[in-house]
């Protein structure tokens, strides 16, 4: 089941128990996934719940609506139901004047918006695409009229024009998990944050190996520099430096694959004592380890 999906269930067990919230909700279903006609309106839904909750709203409002087209959708596998309400002018310019001046009239229209266009999309295990929300208007006064609702609840989202539709989105987990709360869908609250915990843990754990990987990499590189300039020196020089300095030289050629800390400890020295010997051996022909 998809997250879009999972929110869908959960919004749909409640009611506006305003008839003016009912309208609010019915007029966002219709603007987002239907159209208004000369007598009437309709709407599109791949969802049954969502088409039997719509329904329901309708009826609270003296409203029938009923079955006049189902299209099988082949790229999805499902099929798209159109639900239309005729011979209801008064009831269609009603729902269509219904303003959101109140957070209850705006909380219904966010809702019926997501039940009508709305998709939510969270990032599944290695793919590059992240947290996306998104509405999809046929024009812009239906847009500014979902700005004005979430404006209410101080929820943020951005708006472009694709074709001649408009699209507003969220991309940020922390504006999708305020919007869904602000829904009241707790359930799904929790999924998007199990999601992103697990997402973070990944993550991290990838910058670390990533760190530890690049670590490994300049040690190998190091001690090749190292092993390559010390097993050149002859062994007239190498009875020439200090004691500390031959051990250390005669310790690293001998143990090519140690790190500094493995290394240091069969010295019995200290990591930055090491560092500092393998420093000073190096300086001998000009480079560092």
């Amino acid at each position: 089941m998809s997250f879009t999906t999972e929110i869908k269930r959960e919004l749909v067990r409640t009611v506006p128990e305003d008839v003016r919230g009912r309208l609010a909700l019915l007029r966002a279903v219709v603007v987002t996934s239907g159209t208004r006609t000369s007598d009437g309106f309709s709407f599109v839904s791949e969802n049954e719940s969502v088409a039997a909750y719509v329904i329901g709203v309708a009826e609270t409002l003296g409203l029938r609506m009923t079955l006049t087209e189902a299209v099988r959708d082949p790229k999805h596998g499902r099929d798209k139901l159109t639900f239309s309400c005729f011979g209801a002018e008064r009831g269609a310019e009603e729902i269509f004047s219904v303003p959101v001046d109140s957070d209850e009239k705006a909380l219904a229209f966010l809702k019926g918006a997501f039940l009508g266009g709305g998709s939510c999309i969270l990032p599944r295990g290695e793919k590059r695409t992240g947290y996306h929300l998104e509405f999809v208007f046929q024009n812009m006064a239906d847009a500014d009229l979902f700005m004005e609702a979430s404006d209410r609840f101080h929820l943020l989202g951005g708006l472009v024009p694709r074709g001649e539709k408009y699209v507003l989105y969220c991309k940020s987990r922390e504006g999708i998990c305020d919007f869904l709360s602000v829904l009241g869908a707790d359930n799904s609250v929790r999924t998007l944050e199990k999601t992103a915990a697990a997402r973070d843990e990944n993550n991290n754990r990838n910058r670390l190996e990533n760190c530890m990987a690049g670590n490994v990499d300049r040690s190998v590189t190091a001690s090749a520099c190292q092993i390559k300039f010390l097993t050149s020196l002859t062994e007239t020089s190498l009875n020439a430096l200090p004691v500390s300095l031959r051990e250390t030289a005669e310790a690293r050629i001998q143990n090519p694959t140690l790190t500094y800390s493995e290394l240091a400890k069969q010295l019995g020295i200290s990591r930055g004592c090491l560092q500092y010997r393998l420093k000073k051996l190096m300086s001998l022909q000009g480079e560092q380890p």
